[in-house]
């Protein structure tokens, strides 16, 4: 496995290499992202995994200064991993002039979580376009832990014409059924302990939409208000399509998103269902 630092570097080893699936991170690995690497091991002969803490996706007020850098110990898990080759390039590397052109994600991406991070998905499909046009892949694999940018991304594909699959990983839990993200690391002991109560409130949700509960309103409602009574700081829980528009009657597919507070962390997770 090769650690390439360097836009020049990692486009001449790709002049060699012809079938490329590509895992973008910001690193701080975990058991999530090394099942997105093994996925993309069945992609494609090569597998690149970048490792970037993007500075465009983050609010002034949100934890770009503190998200870990733990470049080494994930060099040892990717290498492990059975990873080609880890692109970790600066932010001056990458941006060695400030950005001035930027990807203006539909207005969905100011909905749920756009809705309370403005500008993060215009920050996320900028540097992916980026990534994308640096690794040149044939396939990308994204985690559908983050759902709405999943959606982002394949739209973004589309729409330019990308030649470019884009993959979907499934979400990788903790025996209590917390997703895995490498903000859990965040949490302090007694926060860990409750914050499987996400991943509760959407089975739950999802039980009873299965046993014909319609009202999707009430229910949102009814979970936020559970929540809040438990200590969580929500942003939102909402039930949405896999496109992320409202449901419609007839809908058969659905997924339930939420984002929610639990002291400094802020934590989000989704769950499907196929009625």
């Amino acid at each position: 496995m090769q650690i390439i630092h360097s836009i020049e570097a990692l486009r001449a080893w790709r002049a060699h290499h012809n079938d490329v699936a590509f895992v973008p991170t910001m690193g701080n690995l975990h058991a999530g992202h090394l099942a997105l690497v093994a996925q993309a091991r069945h992609c494609a002969k090569q597998v690149v995994v970048s490792i970037f803490v993007n500075p465009l996706q983050f609010g002034a007020h949100e934890d770009y200064s503190r998200y870990p850098r733990t470049l080494p110990q994930d060099a040892e898990l990717l290498h492990s991993a059975g990873a080609d080759i880890v692109f970790a390039p600066t932010v001056d590397e990458l941006f060695p002039v400030p950005q001035s052109f930027h990807i203006e994600p539909p207005p969905f991406a100011n909905e749920l979580c756009g809705a309370f991070r403005p500008g993060h998905f215009r920050g996320v499909a900028t540097i992916v376009m980026k990534l994308f046009n640096i690794a040149q892949p044939k396939t990308a694999v994204f985690g559908k832990k983050d759902y709405q940018q999943l959606a982002i991304i394949r739209g973004m594909v589309a729409d330019f014409a990308m030649p470019i699959e884009i993959v979907a990983g499934d979400t990788m839990r903790a025996g209590d059924g917390l997703a895995l993200s490498s903000r859990n690391g965040f949490l302090n002991e007694s926060e860990r302990r409750a914050a499987p109560q996400l991943y509760q409130v959407l089975t739950d949700l999802k039980a009873q939409i299965l046993n014909g509960a319609k009202d999707f309103s009430r229910l949102e409602r009814s979970a936020q208000d559970h929540l809040t009574a438990q200590g969580w700081r929500v942003d939102y829980v909402a039930i949405r399509t896999p496109e992320l528009t409202l449901p419609g009657i007839g809908s058969r597919q659905l997924v339930i998103l939420a984002a929610a507070h639990l002291g400094q962390t802020r934590l989000i997770d989704n769950i499907e269902i196929e009625r």
